[in-house]
């Protein structure tokens, strides 16, 4: 069985909403600035997007609070075609550690980063249904350690579950990422080399 090329479903939904004369909503979950950059510059002429900031798995709260500030200011700088708004989520890492509890020894990329996706793109499809949007996705396709398959399949289930249709995309393909790191220096954005939690932060530890 061949593998869903999620950019080209990607281009096809867009090219079907600029056929309905209308903008529609989206809810965008972003991880951090570097990875939503390329993002935000792609779908800002698509739709009015409100970019959601839940991410319990950085534990260290200064580390969050740094990530939470360099999104800020990347929305207030970036140009874009049509207003980007921002929303915080619940700063809540006892949540992150319960669903990574029995996996903490798993190596990056396995279940408990599947869990901690399924934690996060949870609380964006409840924001979603809440907000009455359109359409959410999440950022975190773009990053070429995180499994873009896996991603969608998750938020698939969720859509369906809440009944706001997930945006299925894969971020990283047809130079999106490269054109993150590119936005990055552009912006000077503080660019972590881990993606949160503090297994990730181990492991970049031991592999460096």
């Amino acid at each position: 069985m061949n593998a869903v090329n999620y950019r080209r479903e990607l281009e096809r939904r867009l090219a079907q909403l600029e056929t309905e004369g209308r903008v529609p909503t989206l809810l965008l979950h972003c991880c951090c600035a570097p990875c939503s950059s390329y993002v935000l510059e792609y779908l800002t002429s698509h739709f009015h997007i409100t970019v959601f900031y839940y991410n319990p798995n950085i534990t260290v709260r200064g580390e969050y609070e740094k990530r939470v500030g360099e999104l800020k200011r990347l929305i207030s700088e970036q140009p874009a075609v049509y207003p980007v708004t921002f929303s915080e989520g619940r700063y809540d890492p006892e949540r992150f550690y319960a669903a990574a509890k029995g996996y903490e020894e798993l190596p990056e990329g396995g279940e408990r980063c599947f869990r901690c996706y399924r934690l996060r793109l949870s609380e964006a499809a409840d924001a979603a249904k809440a907000g009455g949007f359109d359409y959410f996705t999440t950022t975190l396709s773009i990053s070429p350690h995180k499994n873009a398959a896996k991603l969608n399949e998750i938020g698939g289930e969720e859509a369906a579950r809440v009944g706001v249709p997930y945006l299925f995309s894969d971020f990283k393909k047809s130079g999106g990422y490269k054109r993150s790191i590119e936005l990055s220096h552009q912006y000077g954005l503080y660019r972590q080399n881990y993606c949160g939690c503090e297994f990730s932060k181990k492991s970049t530890i031991e592999h460096n």
